[in-house]
């Protein structure tokens, strides 16, 4: 059992994870941008460091910055919580790397998983089916006209890595996909720091199903069923 893990996120997110370890015997450190020195999950640890500006880039998307923090107030693992670095393949590495434990999938799952891109290639060379799109170079404005014009309208425009619904928009025409892919791009930016987008046929009015497995370091898996 761990006895001190760093939370890299803020807010309800963090506080969730704060609340599981207390319930566990395990302290708990927060981190915070400059800007949300008294926000609640600052409060709510047992430990809490300021590790850059307000800007996510500058501080919740800074693994160097969170690693090295996270060595110095001797945490033994990092929990990311969701979004952020939770997909970030390069910091889960890192984390590793460093001597800790990354709480969560390991970095080649993250790898194939985590970016939607390469996700969709991956899934779809299994035979599974997947809903049409394209996950190639789309920063020539040319390019991504041609190829929504390929997949029709509607059209979901979605950030290639991170979650949370950061970086999607929905373009109904052609005439709107050049501002909304620009949007898209600024927010994913801001959101995972990486601005890739992908292009996919939106579907209305369809039921998101997932299909959750837990599994541990240790061989144990779980299967939880799907939920809608």
């Amino acid at each position: 059992m761990f006895e001190k893990i760093l939370i890299a996120n803020r807010g309800e997110i963090a506080v969730r994870v704060m609340h599981a370890c207390r319930e566990l015997g395990i302290r708990t450190v927060a981190v915070y941008s400059e800007i949300d020195r008294k926000a609640w999950h600052v409060l709510q640890a047992d430990e809490a460091y300021e590790i850059g500006a307000a800007p996510a880039a500058l501080s919740y998307l800074n693994g160097e910055k969170i690693i090295q923090v996270a060595r110095d107030c001797g945490a033994q693992a990092i929990h990311p919580g969701y979004g952020f670095l939770s997909e970030n393949a390069d910091f889960a590495r890192a984390v590793t790397d460093a001597g800790l434990v990354f709480i969560g999938p390991a970095a080649v799952s993250i790898t194939w998983m985590g970016d939607k891109a390469a996700a969709r290639t991956r899934v779809a060379a299994t035979g599974v089916p997947v809903v049409p799109g394209y996950h190639g170079d789309l920063a020539d404005e040319g390019q991504l006209i041609s190829q929504a014009r390929k997949i029709g309208f509607p059209l979901l425009i979605k950030a290639a890595a991170g979650g949370g619904g950061k970086g999607m928009r929905i373009a109904n025409n052609v005439q709107e996909l050049p501002e909304l892919a620009a949007a898209a791009r600024r927010e994913a930016q801001a959101a995972f720091n990486d601005p890739t987008l992908i292009l996919e046929k939106f579907i209305p009015f369809a039921h998101h199903v997932e299909f959750q497995v837990l599994g541990d370091a240790h061989g144990h898996l779980v299967h939880l069923y799907e939920r809608e």
